[in-house]
């Protein structure tokens, strides 16, 4: 951004400067707690760093930081809707966590719910997993979710796809050695067409109106592929993804783990559409990070608990 930071430090480092201004990067542990040390310090100005990015959202993709409207009837009516679908007391602990923090930026804790650890691979996940599985990655970065599920599955095929050329680089390089492996150079979207699409950002890469790059985008229906699990972290385009993938969700009924804490879809409407498509599935929800970033709807076929 043009801004030269005064210092970094970590909890219990002096503090670079008097006065400091301090965007807390925290993803392990309760943000306030945090706040108000440093406050106590003598800093002048404490906020998460999303919500930092958020103010300059113009100039980069980073999306984490957003602040969620003040909520119609129809958007209350819809949250507690989908708070009642879920199938457990923790994914509703979860759900209030994330909501209030979105839109009040209070930060709500549950001792009977604390903030999972293991995204994508929850317990009920790993119960429900079988001898062979086919693992469509929808934003697979550098590979790091593939990797992970190789180690639990005997026989896995992995479908990558990755739509920035140096996370699918160092994609390809990595899922080298596992085999029938393949790494497909698109972004998935609600149909096939053509996006902009902000390149070179890491794992901020996204489809993105001031992108600078042109890219190709698949629905999942057309991509003509099997999956029985499907994980989406698509920066905010979970939604839409599942959108393109009704008759493969249909045909197939895949695990399904998609983030939603890029934008407000994450506040019902994502878990919504997966509650109202799939029929005898389970929907949990957790939080794998503080500052309600890490956030991760799960849709689980019932019969995979036989």
């Amino acid at each position: 951004m043009g801004r030269e930071p005064a210092g970094i430090f970590e909890r219990g480092d002096p503090i670079p400067e008097a006065g400091a201004r301090v965007a807390v990067s925290v993803v392990t542990s309760p943000y306030v707690a945090i706040e108000s040390s440093l406050a106590a310090r003598g800093c002048a100005d404490v906020v998460p760093f999303y919500d930092l990015a958020e103010s300059l959202r113009g100039r980069h993709p980073l999306a984490n930081g957003w602040f969620a409207n003040p909520l119609t009837a129809d958007d209350q009516r819809e949250i507690e809707g989908v708070h009642a679908g879920w199938d457990d007391d923790v994914s509703r602990a979860h759900h209030l966590q994330f909501t209030v923090w979105r839109r009040l930026r209070e930060e709500w804790t549950f001792e009977r719910a604390p903030v999972s650890t293991e995204r994508y691979f929850i317990p009920e996940v790993v119960d429900s997993l079988r001898e062979r599985e086919t693992f469509l990655d929808g934003g697979a970065y550098h590979g790091d979710v593939s990797l992970t599920f190789a180690a639990k599955v005997a026989r896995l095929r992995v479908i990558a796809v990755e739509p920035d050329t140096a996370n699918r680089a160092v994609l390809a390089e990595r899922l080298r050695g596992l085999a029938g492996a393949e790494v497909l150079d698109c972004a998935l979207a609600a149909k096939d067409d053509a996006a902009a699409f902000s390149e070179g950002y890491g794992f901020a890469s996204k489809l993105s109106a001031f992108g600078q790059v042109k890219v190709g985008i698949r629905s999942i229906d057309s991509l003509d592929v099997a999956p029985t699990f499907i994980k989406l972290h698509l920066e905010g385009g979970e939604l839409d993804a599942l959108r393109g993938a009704r008759q493969t969700l249909r045909a197939h009924r895949p695990i399904v783990t998609a983030t939603v804490y890029h934008n407000a879809d994450g506040l019902s409407r994502t878990a919504g559409w997966l509650m109202r498509e799939l029929d005898n599935y389970r929907f949990l929800f957790r939080n794998h990070c503080w500052c309600a970033a890490g956030a991760v709807v799960y849709a689980i076929p019932r019969e995979r608990r036989q």
